[in-house]
Parts: structure tokens; sequence; C-alpha cells
């Protein structure tokens, strides 16, 4: 199955760190999620995950992310690095990373990259979210089109702050409505939290989640499943065409300083 690299760096999570390094802090029968109240969202706190990722089914390699305070602002990171001969060249190895600001209860990108490697051929590419002139660009390997200047919108993020916004915002039978502004690409997201919660087992243990689903996507479906206390999805299955294609499953996770 071929999987495409646009549906990869639109969904996935941050920095490879070994689990060995990191020591495991799961949520075992979480108990009921309840719906935030104005003002009661939770908030953000840096972190390091871990995830096993597979592709089509079969083992792929391992994913992390990494969320980090710095002065003035926070950095989120993925990194998906495949562990198979054929990940290369599938581009099952992408390194993304988005520098945002909090403002108003809303993340607010100030500037993304995203490297992919490949076998033969890497690619790089450079987002710059100038907020001033209301206006995003992008360099680097992009196609001349994407290059122009997109017209920013309160509310605009990059595809990685659309996974900590829905970890954020998610509570049973919500709708949730994103501009995803990444790569020179503009797409409205919109999703759909499942009315009850549904017991997801992962590396042994289990959370009670709320699946989240895409339904703008069209053959493209993203599927997150997070729990009340996890700062970070349990789980992100890519589907396509009816197939399951990038699958991440949470194996750690634990809060830094």
């Amino acid at each position: 199955m071929k999987t495409s690299p646009a549906l990869l760096a639109m969904c996935l999570f941050p920095l490879l760190l070994s689990a060995a390094s990191v020591e495991a802090r799961r949520v075992q029968d979480a108990g009921p999620v309840e719906a935030p109240v104005d003002g009661e969202r939770p908030a953000l706190s840096p972190f390091v995950a871990t995830y096993d990722a597979r592709n089509a089914g079969k083992p792929a390699g391992t994913a992390s992310m990494r969320l980090a305070r710095e002065p003035g602002h926070w950095r989120v990171e993925l990194d998906i690095t495949g562990n198979r001969g054929m990940a290369r060249l599938v581009q099952l190895d992408i390194d993304q990373e988005t520098l945002f600001d909090e403002r108003d209860g809303q993340y607010r990108p100030l500037s993304q990259s995203t490297v992919r490697k490949a076998l033969f051929f890497g690619r790089k590419v450079h987002g710059s979210y100038d907020w001033g002139k209301r206006e995003a660009r992008w360099t680097g390997d992009i196609k001349e089109e994407r290059r122009a200047p997109v017209a920013l919108h309160e509310g605009d993020m990059s595809g990685l702050l659309i996974n900590l916004a829905i970890v954020r915002d998610a509570a049973p039978g919500r709708t949730l409505h994103y501009r995803f502004v990444d790569g020179g690409r503009v797409r409205d997201h919109e999703y759909a939290v499942s009315t009850d919660t549904e017991n997801v087992v992962v590396d042994g243990l289990a959370y009670d989640t709320m699946r989240v689903s895409r339904t703008n996507g069209g053959n493209d479906e993203t599927i997150f499943w997070v729990a009340r206390g996890v700062p970070t999805p349990v789980r992100i299955l890519q589907r396509q065409d009816g197939e399951d294609a990038i699958d991440l499953q949470l194996t750690a996770y634990q809060g830094v300083q």
C-alpha cells in the first residue's frame, strides 16, 4: 500500500527518544471523561511521549513527541523514525516542529518546519507565520504555487497544533472545527467526538478514551483516541481508501520540567 507523504505530515507527533530513556507514566481505567467548562480547559504542560509506529498493520518504527516551554513561547516536535529497510523509500522518516505561543486561549503558530528523510530524495520545508502582516510563507523544497503568501485568520494552526488542540477540546458529543494552515495549504478540518467513551488497550494497558474522527477528509481518514489526564493522543490512526495506513500507539509518556 502506498502511503502519501502529505498525509503523514498532516497528523502525527515529535522527537525520537528510546523507550528506555522515558519513565513510563500511563493511565489505566482513567474513569469517565467530563466535558471541559469554559476557563477550565487543561493548561499546557511540557511532556515527552513515545509511540510504536505501524504502517499498513506492520511494524514500521518508533515515533516520539515533545512539548517544551521556551522563553516567550512553546515548541512541539515530532519525530517518526522508520526501522525497516523500505521505510525511507516511502518517506516514513519525518522530523517536524512548530514554534508557537498561546494567545487568548489559542495556540498561535510562529514558525514551522518539516524534514522528510529518504534514501534518495530528502525534503526540507520551513514556514513563518507573521501575525503583524497576517500572512504565512513557506520556503525550501516545496512547489512553486505553495510559496505564495497565505492570509492568516485568528485560530489558524499547523498540523501539530491541531493535534494538541484536539486533546484540549475533546468532550463527548462535541464537533470540533479548525483551520489548517501548513505547508502552503489551507484546509478546514472538522472532527466529531463520540458520545460514549471506549476502552482502548495499548501496550497491555487499558485507557478510557474518546474517539475523535475527522469528518471532512474524504478518502483520507484521521482518527484520534484521547484520554482524560493524558496530554497526548493515546492512538492516532490514518486510513486511506478504507485501509489502515499509519498507526501510532502510545507506549510511554512523562511530564518534564
